[in-house]
């Protein structure tokens, strides 16, 4: 293992976060929880490292981050946190970065991030149920009807800003691990 490698097990630490959070939920509606952009960043974290793929790392990383405010700011502060939450949430992240500064940011990190929220949005859209409104599938957040009257003026405005997040996400971790300013070619050495 040279200097730029990450030890491959590690990369079990956020598959079994993921695990940990899915089974915690499983007595509150199941295995929809395991479909929220961050508990799911997770699983491209793990299977980033696990695999030697950067992209799903950048991707993961790139959600973990985006979330984590909407995290403290819709569930913490309001509902409270358990053990899973912040080891998917908290710990996720830090082993997404700590995998993201072997493999470096990429600049179109952001592009790929928003498709995928958009593709797992529309699988919370057919199979999650509605009152959990996961990953903002089917209504607008309670708490802001007073901002938006519609769901489709909702959905746009918050998939607009969820991309110039991510892309500011992006510029970020571009000046942190700047691209190709590391050995590693388009294979992860984990």
């Amino acid at each position: 293992m040279t200097s730029g490698e990450i030890y491959r097990p590690f990369g079990l630490l956020p598959l079994f976060f993921f695990v940990l959070h899915t089974l915690s939920n499983w007595p509150d509606g199941g295995w929809p929880h395991m479909l929220w952009m961050c508990i799911i960043g997770n699983l491209l974290i793990a299977l980033g490292i696990l695999l030697r793929l950067p992209l799903p790392i950048r991707i993961g990383v790139s959600w973990l981050i985006l979330g984590l405010g909407l995290w403290l700011w819709f569930w913490v502060l309001k509902v409270g946190t358990s053990l899973p939450s912040v080891l998917a949430h908290v710990g996720g992240l830090v082993v997404g970065l700590v995998a993201l500064s072997k493999v470096r940011a990429d600049r179109n990190t952001w592009l790929y991030a928003s498709l995928w929220f958009l593709a797992v949005q529309q699988l919370c859209r057919v199979f999650t149920p509605a009152d959990l409104n996961v990953n903002i599938a089917h209504r607008v957040y309670d708490g802001l009807e007073v901002l938006f009257t519609t769901y489709g003026g909702f959905w746009l405005a918050t998939t607009i800003l969820a991309a110039l997040g991510l892309w500011l996400i992006g510029l970020g971790l571009q000046k942190l691990w700047p691209p190709g300013s590391t050995p590693t070619t388009s294979a992860v050495n984990v």
